[in-house]
């Protein structure tokens, strides 16, 4: 754990019917939930020990308090970098974002509140994004004198590349309802209605077949990487090698029975 100072990493891992929900904080006080080098050591390498659990289902990445998700990375840590440093560091921001895609279940980012920097890029590097009506985002990178980078790459992708331009050439804070309509998260709601939302997409997950979410998650890895073609075809080789796993027959023997009562 990294102290109070420097903020530590919360997990707290429920069990389901099915499998296990994980819900991790990024929980730093008085520092708006930013990331230094020992919180982002921590996150990744409780991610990683996360995605080697057979029976985990969905992980909801989130940060504590009601002011922010993710402020961004530490600037006052940022402030002391030299060339060989910044490499080092902002191989970090990277590091937790790769762990997070890198799970082989869904990430749902609850966002609670300010999300600047490598808070978005972590919301981005997540598989689903649900925020309160009151929060903020922003990438300001360019305003602190250093270009956006790493996950940030994932944007265009999100939010198409004009938009993408615009966040990140003008450094502007904007808000949820332009977030959602750009397509960088996916629901807003009330804050009182924060946590209702995340178990409602949290049930519609365990309510899917573990095997099926875990090959369509690594499929959808593939295709970001893959021409259309070849695409395709990585999904045909993804259907065909789910049967004779007993999942899909089963399900489907299970629907079949539903449908006749």
């Amino acid at each position: 754990m990294s102290g109070i100072d420097g903020g530590t990493v919360g997990l707290h891992v429920e069990q389901h019917t099915g499998g296990s929900v994980a819900t991790v904080t990024i929980d730093r006080p008085g520092k708006a939930n930013a990331l230094n080098s020992a919180l982002m050591t921590e996150l990744a390498a409780v991610l990683a020990e996360l995605g080697r659990a057979d029976d985990l289902r969905v992980v909801v990445l989130t940060g504590a308090g009601g002011r922010s998700f993710i402020a961004g990375a530490d600037v006052g840590e940022m402030a002391g970098l030299d060339p060989h440093t910044a490499r080092a560091f902002i191989g970090r921001v990277h590091a937790c974002c790769h762990a997070i895609r890198d799970l082989p279940v869904p990430v749902i980012a609850r966002i609670g509140g300010a999300t600047f920097g490598a808070g978005l890029e972590i919301a981005a590097s997540c598989d689903l994004r649900i925020a309160v009506d009151t929060a903020v985002f922003g990438m300001p990178e360019v305003r602190l004198g250093i270009p956006s980078v790493v996950e940030a790459a994932l944007l265009p992708m999100l939010v198409g590349w004009g938009r993408a331009r615009q966040i990140l050439l003008l450094g502007d804070t904007f808000g949820a309802a332009d977030a959602a309509a750009w397509g960088l998260v996916e629901r807003i709601v009330a804050p009182d209605k924060l946590d209702a939302a995340v178990a409602e997409w949290v049930a519609s997950l365990l309510a899917c077949q573990p095997g099926a979410v875990r090959v369509q998650k690594r499929l959808m890895r593939q295709w970001e990487d893959l021409p259309l073609r070849a695409a395709v075809q990585a999904g045909v080789d993804a259907f065909a090698g789910v049967w004779g796993t007993g999942e899909p027959e089963a399900a489907m023997r299970a629907f079949g029975a539903a449908k006749r009562t």
